[in-house]
Protein backbone atom coordinates (compact mmCIF):
# COMPACT_ATOMS: atom_id res chain seq x y z
CA UNK A 1 0.00 0.00 0.00
CA UNK A 2 1.13 3.28 -1.03
CA UNK A 3 2.82 5.61 1.90
CA UNK A 4 0.71 8.87 2.10
CA UNK A 5 3.01 10.87 4.79
CA UNK A 6 -0.62 12.22 6.31
CA UNK A 7 -1.78 9.14 6.76
CA UNK A 8 0.99 6.97 7.80
CA UNK A 9 -0.90 3.81 9.25
CA UNK A 10 -3.55 3.96 6.83
CA UNK A 11 -3.60 0.12 6.68
CA UNK A 12 -4.03 0.34 10.51
CA UNK A 13 -7.07 2.88 10.11
CA UNK A 14 -9.05 0.70 7.97
CA UNK A 15 -9.35 -1.98 10.78
CA UNK A 16 -9.43 0.43 14.34
CA UNK A 17 -10.25 4.16 12.63
CA UNK A 18 -11.01 5.43 16.37
CA UNK A 19 -7.14 4.24 17.35
CA UNK A 20 -5.45 5.85 14.32
CA UNK A 21 -4.11 9.51 15.94
CA UNK A 22 -3.79 7.81 19.36
CA UNK A 23 -1.71 5.74 17.78
CA UNK A 24 0.90 8.14 15.86
CA UNK A 25 1.54 9.41 19.18
CA UNK A 26 2.23 5.94 20.99
CA UNK A 27 4.03 5.03 18.17
CA UNK A 28 5.99 8.76 16.68
CA UNK A 29 9.32 8.06 18.90
CA UNK A 30 10.40 4.73 16.96
CA UNK A 31 11.04 7.09 14.12
CA UNK A 32 13.45 9.35 15.42
CA UNK A 33 17.45 9.59 15.41
CA UNK A 34 18.66 8.84 19.32
CA UNK A 35 20.08 11.81 20.80
CA UNK A 36 23.65 10.37 20.58
CA UNK A 37 22.89 10.89 16.85
CA UNK A 38 21.72 14.53 17.44
CA UNK A 39 24.63 15.51 19.45
CA UNK A 40 27.69 13.18 17.70
CA UNK A 41 26.19 15.29 14.29
CA UNK A 42 27.88 18.16 15.43
CA UNK A 43 31.24 16.68 15.06
CA UNK A 44 30.87 14.15 12.20
CA UNK A 45 32.17 15.11 8.83
CA UNK A 46 29.17 14.21 6.26
CA UNK A 47 29.38 15.14 2.75
CA UNK A 48 27.66 14.11 -0.45
CA UNK A 49 25.34 15.48 -2.58
CA UNK A 50 22.18 13.97 -5.28
CA UNK A 51 19.73 14.95 -7.61
CA UNK A 52 16.59 13.80 -8.34
CA UNK A 53 13.40 15.31 -9.93
CA UNK A 54 10.58 14.69 -7.37
CA UNK A 55 8.31 16.35 -4.84
CA UNK A 56 9.11 17.74 -2.20
CA UNK A 57 7.69 15.36 0.30
CA UNK A 58 9.48 12.30 -1.52
CA UNK A 59 12.81 13.89 -0.15
CA UNK A 60 11.71 14.74 3.03
CA UNK A 61 10.82 10.87 3.71
CA UNK A 62 14.80 10.11 2.42
CA UNK A 63 16.09 12.37 4.87
CA UNK A 64 14.37 10.91 7.76
CA UNK A 65 15.46 7.37 6.53
CA UNK A 66 18.80 8.57 6.28
CA UNK A 67 19.05 10.00 9.98
CA UNK A 68 17.27 7.06 11.62
CA UNK A 69 20.24 4.66 9.82
CA UNK A 70 23.07 6.35 10.40
CA UNK A 71 21.62 6.97 13.98
CA UNK A 72 21.39 3.01 14.25
CA UNK A 73 24.86 3.03 12.94
CA UNK A 74 26.18 5.41 15.80
CA UNK A 75 26.89 7.76 13.14
CA UNK A 76 30.30 6.04 11.98
CA UNK A 77 32.35 8.49 9.20
CA UNK A 78 32.00 6.21 6.20
CA UNK A 79 34.02 6.96 3.29
CA UNK A 80 32.02 9.05 0.97
CA UNK A 81 31.26 6.24 -1.50
CA UNK A 82 29.15 4.81 1.04
CA UNK A 83 27.19 7.58 2.72
CA UNK A 84 26.62 8.24 -1.30
CA UNK A 85 25.42 4.85 -1.32
CA UNK A 86 23.40 4.91 2.10
CA UNK A 87 21.75 8.68 0.65
CA UNK A 88 20.83 6.89 -3.14
CA UNK A 89 19.73 3.95 -1.32
CA UNK A 90 17.56 6.37 1.23
CA UNK A 91 15.54 7.99 -1.67
CA UNK A 92 14.97 4.75 -3.73
CA UNK A 93 13.53 3.00 -0.78
CA UNK A 94 11.68 6.57 -0.07
CA UNK A 95 10.01 6.21 -4.20
CA UNK A 96 8.98 2.54 -3.55
CA UNK A 97 7.24 3.41 -0.46
CA UNK A 98 5.31 6.36 -2.62
CA UNK A 99 4.86 4.27 -5.37
CA UNK A 100 7.01 6.39 -7.34
CA UNK A 101 8.11 5.01 -10.62
CA UNK A 102 12.11 6.31 -10.79
CA UNK A 103 15.40 4.69 -11.92
CA UNK A 104 18.69 5.10 -10.37
CA UNK A 105 19.66 7.15 -13.39
CA UNK A 106 17.20 9.51 -12.31
CA UNK A 107 19.36 10.62 -9.14
CA UNK A 108 22.90 9.23 -10.13
CA UNK A 109 23.76 11.83 -12.98
CA UNK A 110 25.23 14.32 -11.10
CA UNK A 111 29.10 13.03 -11.73
CA UNK A 112 29.94 11.30 -8.71
CA UNK A 113 30.05 7.52 -7.70
CA UNK A 114 27.79 5.34 -9.55
CA UNK A 115 26.00 2.02 -8.21
CA UNK A 116 24.56 -0.92 -10.23
CA UNK A 117 21.01 -1.97 -9.14
CA UNK A 118 22.08 -5.17 -7.17
CA UNK A 119 24.30 -3.09 -4.80
CA UNK A 120 21.49 -0.61 -4.07
CA UNK A 121 19.12 -3.26 -3.36
CA UNK A 122 22.01 -4.80 -1.00
CA UNK A 123 21.91 -1.30 0.84
CA UNK A 124 18.70 -1.22 1.13
CA UNK A 125 18.16 -4.66 2.92
CA UNK A 126 21.13 -3.74 5.59
CA UNK A 127 18.51 -0.15 5.80
CA UNK A 128 15.65 -1.91 6.41
CA UNK A 129 16.67 -4.36 8.59
CA UNK A 130 18.40 -1.58 10.91
CA UNK A 131 14.97 -0.04 10.81
CA UNK A 132 13.27 -2.98 11.77
CA UNK A 133 11.09 -2.64 8.79
CA UNK A 134 9.53 0.54 10.13
CA UNK A 135 8.99 2.54 6.78
CA UNK A 136 5.62 3.87 7.49
CA UNK A 137 7.37 6.69 8.94
CA UNK A 138 5.61 8.86 11.26
CA UNK A 139 6.22 12.43 10.57
CA UNK A 140 5.17 16.18 11.75
CA UNK A 141 2.99 16.11 8.54
CA UNK A 142 0.99 12.91 10.13
CA UNK A 143 -0.41 15.38 12.85
CA UNK A 144 -1.22 18.81 11.27
CA UNK A 145 -4.60 17.56 10.22
CA UNK A 146 -5.21 16.94 14.04
CA UNK A 147 -3.77 20.22 15.33
CA UNK A 148 -6.21 22.39 13.27
CA UNK A 149 -9.10 20.47 14.13
CA UNK A 150 -8.40 21.70 17.70
CA UNK A 151 -9.12 25.68 16.36
CA UNK A 152 -12.25 24.89 15.27
CA UNK A 153 -12.22 26.48 12.39
CA UNK A 154 -15.06 26.21 9.94
CA UNK A 155 -14.49 27.34 7.20
CA UNK A 156 -12.47 25.40 4.69
CA UNK A 157 -10.68 28.19 2.81
CA UNK A 158 -8.78 29.01 6.13
CA UNK A 159 -8.96 25.27 7.05
CA UNK A 160 -6.71 24.84 3.63
CA UNK A 161 -4.60 27.78 3.93
CA UNK A 162 -3.49 26.85 7.66
CA UNK A 163 -2.59 23.49 6.35
CA UNK A 164 -0.40 24.70 3.19
CA UNK A 165 1.15 27.13 5.28
CA UNK A 166 2.35 24.54 8.37
CA UNK A 167 3.42 22.47 5.76
CA UNK A 168 5.50 25.05 4.37
CA UNK A 169 6.99 25.79 8.04
CA UNK A 170 7.76 21.93 8.42
CA UNK A 171 9.98 21.29 5.17
CA UNK A 172 11.51 24.48 6.09
CA UNK A 173 11.75 23.08 9.97
CA UNK A 174 13.79 19.41 8.92
CA UNK A 175 16.25 22.23 7.64
CA UNK A 176 17.72 22.65 11.45
CA UNK A 177 19.43 20.28 13.23
CA UNK A 178 18.35 21.28 16.60
CA UNK A 179 15.03 20.35 16.11
CA UNK A 180 15.75 16.80 15.26
CA UNK A 181 15.53 16.17 19.10
CA UNK A 182 11.87 16.89 19.10
CA UNK A 183 8.57 14.48 18.67
CA UNK A 184 6.85 14.89 14.67
CA UNK A 185 3.80 15.95 17.11
CA UNK A 186 6.04 18.35 18.43
CA UNK A 187 6.59 19.87 15.51
CA UNK A 188 3.59 19.55 13.92
CA UNK A 189 1.56 21.64 16.67
CA UNK A 190 4.25 24.62 16.31
CA UNK A 191 4.23 24.82 12.90
CA UNK A 192 0.37 25.01 12.97
CA UNK A 193 0.92 27.43 16.13
CA UNK A 194 3.43 29.35 13.80
CA UNK A 195 1.29 29.21 10.99
CA UNK A 196 -1.54 30.29 12.62
CA UNK A 197 -0.19 33.49 13.72
CA UNK A 198 1.02 34.64 9.90
CA UNK A 199 -2.08 34.22 8.71
CA UNK A 200 -4.72 35.12 11.58
CA UNK A 201 -5.65 38.41 13.98
CA UNK A 202 -2.74 38.01 16.55
CA UNK A 203 -5.71 38.43 19.21
CA UNK A 204 -7.17 34.91 18.39
CA UNK A 205 -3.15 33.24 19.01
CA UNK A 206 -3.73 32.83 22.51
CA UNK A 207 -6.60 30.77 21.91
CA UNK A 208 -4.92 28.63 19.53
CA UNK A 209 -2.18 28.21 21.90
CA UNK A 210 -4.50 27.37 24.67
CA UNK A 211 -6.39 24.72 22.35
CA UNK A 212 -3.07 23.19 21.59
CA UNK A 213 -1.59 23.20 25.29
CA UNK A 214 -4.68 21.42 26.52
CA UNK A 215 -4.01 18.49 24.24
CA UNK A 216 -2.93 15.74 26.85
CA UNK A 217 -0.69 14.27 24.10
CA UNK A 218 1.80 17.70 24.24
CA UNK A 219 4.63 18.24 26.47
CA UNK A 220 3.80 21.74 27.02
CA UNK A 221 6.91 22.63 27.42
CA UNK A 222 8.98 20.90 24.46
CA UNK A 223 6.20 22.83 22.80
CA UNK A 224 7.17 26.18 23.63
CA UNK A 225 10.55 25.65 23.23
CA UNK A 226 9.95 23.93 19.51
CA UNK A 227 7.39 26.90 19.20
CA UNK A 228 10.15 29.30 19.85
CA UNK A 229 13.27 27.55 17.53
CA UNK A 230 10.25 27.45 14.97
CA UNK A 231 9.07 30.74 14.62
CA UNK A 232 13.36 32.03 15.00
CA UNK A 233 13.44 30.05 12.09
CA UNK A 234 10.98 32.04 10.23
CA UNK A 235 11.57 35.20 11.54
CA UNK A 236 15.17 35.16 11.41
CA UNK A 237 17.22 38.06 9.32
CA UNK A 238 13.98 39.80 7.97
CA UNK A 239 10.66 40.66 9.56
CA UNK A 240 9.36 37.53 8.27
CA UNK A 241 10.69 34.69 5.80
CA UNK A 242 7.89 34.45 3.95
CA UNK A 243 6.13 37.08 1.89
CA UNK A 244 2.42 36.16 3.15
CA UNK A 245 -1.45 37.87 3.09
CA UNK A 246 -3.84 37.62 5.93
CA UNK A 247 -6.15 35.31 5.55
CA UNK A 248 -10.03 36.51 4.62
CA UNK A 249 -12.79 34.56 4.69
CA UNK A 250 -12.51 34.82 0.98
CA UNK A 251 -9.62 32.87 1.19
CA UNK A 252 -6.29 33.82 0.06
CA UNK A 253 -3.72 33.01 -2.39
CA UNK A 254 -0.23 30.89 -0.86
CA UNK A 255 2.53 32.81 -2.10
CA UNK A 256 6.33 31.70 -2.93
CA UNK A 257 8.60 30.54 -0.11
CA UNK A 258 11.82 32.65 0.22
CA UNK A 259 14.59 31.22 2.66
CA UNK A 260 17.27 32.79 4.31
CA UNK A 261 20.78 30.97 4.50
CA UNK A 262 23.27 31.99 7.14
CA UNK A 263 26.82 30.52 7.30
CA UNK A 264 26.79 30.01 11.06
CA UNK A 265 23.52 28.13 11.72
CA UNK A 266 23.31 24.29 11.72
CA UNK A 267 21.29 23.93 9.24
CA UNK A 268 19.60 21.71 6.20
CA UNK A 269 18.88 24.11 3.66
CA UNK A 270 16.62 24.50 0.86
CA UNK A 271 17.60 26.83 -2.33
CA UNK A 272 14.49 27.17 -5.16
CA UNK A 273 15.49 23.93 -6.75
CA UNK A 274 14.76 22.15 -3.23
CA UNK A 275 18.49 20.73 -2.46
CA UNK A 276 18.71 20.23 1.21
CA UNK A 277 21.52 20.51 2.63
CA UNK A 278 22.55 19.33 6.05
CA UNK A 279 25.04 21.57 7.76
CA UNK A 280 26.74 21.32 11.30
CA UNK A 281 28.45 24.11 13.25
CA UNK A 282 32.02 22.83 12.50
CA UNK A 283 35.59 24.48 10.79
CA UNK A 284 35.02 22.26 7.94
CA UNK A 285 30.75 22.61 6.65
CA UNK A 286 29.55 19.05 6.80
CA UNK A 287 26.19 18.00 4.21
CA UNK A 288 24.18 15.87 2.63
CA UNK A 289 22.53 17.52 -0.40
CA UNK A 290 19.47 15.88 -2.03
CA UNK A 291 17.98 18.07 -4.41
CA UNK A 292 14.14 17.52 -5.75
CA UNK A 293 12.23 20.11 -7.05
CA UNK A 294 8.96 21.54 -5.16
Amino acid sequence: MELDLENPLSNLNDLFPAASTPSLFLLESRHMPTLYYINTLKATHLDISLSCKFGPFLPYLAITYLDRFLSSQGVAQPNTWVLRLVAISCVSLAAKMMKTDFSLADFQGDGGFMFDAQTVERMEYLILGALKWRMRSITPFSLVSFFISLFKVKDPPLKQALKARAVEIIFKAQLDTKLLEFKPSTIAASAVLSASLQLFDGKQFPSFKKAISSCSYVNKENMVKCTNWVEEIAMEGSESIWDYQHISSSGSEITTVTPRTEGDMKRRKINDYGTIIKTVDCPVSKRVLIHGPF
